[in-house]
């Protein structure tokens, strides 16, 4: 149960993370549409989107040195004012070429605003508490990316009043962060890339990281398309992505559950497979209902992908490798979604919107084949205890450490952690933590 001494140190963080979701939920689907609205060919508006993703990437290197330099509270004032500056420019100058240039810089200032927010979560945070904070972060993440999708429904056909109220939001965002009396917390150190060795001792959730980013991504950046290109309006493109997200929410965890107790790849292999056939499906939704029903139910499956990938990883990773096989999973994933939307946007170009479900059908097949090769012809190494696995969207890497330390207060301290045993103990015990 949740106690007000437990959420007393971080309710002004969560006010941000809602006010900022809520304006980074409704404008990455009002500029697509606002994009097609005003004659952006698919594949520009693929680019603008891919962009986005491009400047997340980018942020995750220089996040850390910016607020290192600044502190946390300036970090996050400057950041905000240059995404709510962008939400605004976009609609004083509709130019595709310069929609690409602001979206690529609003995604590498909101990748810093989302490493305040979780670095800070982890300085007001005790260790045996941080399970319950994680799962409260993530609910407050989609709830409000599930409601910014409504407020489509206040589009009055004035054009600058959405525009305005993702500013709002934004700036809104400020104001607990700005008015804490809450000491700043330090920025934690992360090891350094090993891709390379992720690549030859785990390429199944390598590959399934960064081909369920090639199918999320287009999701993300050209469903609106594919929903206004059927003839349908902002209501039910909002109605849409919220019911796609709340999908995703309901059955990650049954189906994570379920992996944690059974052979992980064979969860992940069906998993895979009804995405696919779901997507492959979508052109023959003819009514609206149906389309709604294939969207939540999509949503349910193909947002587990990346969570199983991640506890497929750690499931073969030491402790000391967690954090940075965790963080590395996560820059792949957001390769991925980079890719996607560009890809998307060139097929649905040349095929029309239907090419959306085509593209996520085939990329889903290709892991499919993937994951069913694995599965049959190699066997993956495990360190010990399977990990848990954890509900989860695409964050900055610094919630990886809410995780991590969740529910080890003391073991660090034990001097019998450094014996080879007890090493060898501990992959398990925190392989079974974490969830990337």
């Amino acid at each position: 149960m949740l106690s007000f001494q437990l959420l007393k140190p971080i309710r002004s963080i969560l006010w941000s993370v809602a006010l900022l979701l809520l304006g980074n939920g409704l404008i990455n689907t009002l500029l697509t549409l606002s994009g097609s609205q005003a004659g952006f060919s698919s594949l520009m508006l693929g680019a603008i989107m891919s962009a986005y993703f491009g400047g997340f990437i980018c942020g995750t290197w220089v996040s850390g040195r910016l607020i290192r330099r600044m502190g946390h509270i300036r970090t996050f004032a400057f950041c905000a004012s240059i995404c709510a500056t962008c939400a605004l420019l976009h609609i004083m100058v509709v130019d595709p070429w310069f929609w690409l240039f602001l979206r690529f810089i609003y995604g590498l200032c909101y990748i810093t605003l989302i490493t305040v927010i979780e670095s800070w979560l982890n300085g007001q945070s005790a260790r045996h508490e941080r399970g319950r904070i994680f799962a409260i972060y993530m609910v407050v993440n989609l709830g409000a990316l599930a409601l910014a999708q409504q407020i489509l429904r206040l589009d009055s056909g004035v054009p600058f009043l959405l525009f305005a109220l993702v500013t709002l939001f934004i700036c809104w965002a400020m104001l607990p962060m700005t008015l804490t009396r809450r000491p700043q917390p330090q920025l934690s150190d992360h090891a350094g890339s090993s891709l390379r060795k992720w690549v030859k001792i785990a390429p199944l959730p390598v590959v399934t990281a960064l081909l369920s980013g090639l199918a999320m991504g287009a999701f993300w950046g050209m469903t609106p398309v594919y929903v206004s290109g059927l003839g349908y309006g902002a209501v039910e493109v909002g109605t849409v992505m919220s019911l796609a997200i709340l999908g995703g929410a309901l059955l990650q965890l049954p189906i994570g559950r379920y992996s944690d107790s059974h052979d992980r790849v064979v969860v992940l292999l069906a998993v895979v497979a009804a995405a696919g056939v779901v997507a492959a499906l979508m052109p023959l939704a003819f009514t609206r209902e149906l389309m709604f029903g294939a969207f939540t139910l999509w949503g349910g499956l193909a947002f587990a992908l990346y969570p199983l990938a991640v506890a497929q990883l750690i499931d073969q990773l030491s402790a000391e490798e967690v954090v940075s096989g965790s963080s590395d999973m996560l820059v792949l994933h957001g390769a991925g979604c980079a890719v996607a939307p560009l890809l998307a946007g060139g097929i649905m170009t040349f095929t029309g919107p239907y090419g959306l479900p085509i593209y996520i059908a085939v990329v889903l097949a290709v892991l499919g084949i993937y994951v069913a090769y694995r599965r049959r012809h190699v066997s993956d190494l495990t360190t010990g205890e399977t990990a848990h696995f954890e509900p989860m969207m695409q964050t900055g890497g610094e919630v990886l450490q809410l995780i991590l330390d969740q529910s080890q207060p003391d073991l660090f301290d034990d001097p019998s952690f450094y014996d080879e045993s007890e090493l060898d103990r501990l992959g398990g015990m925190v392989g079974g933590k974490q969830a990337g």
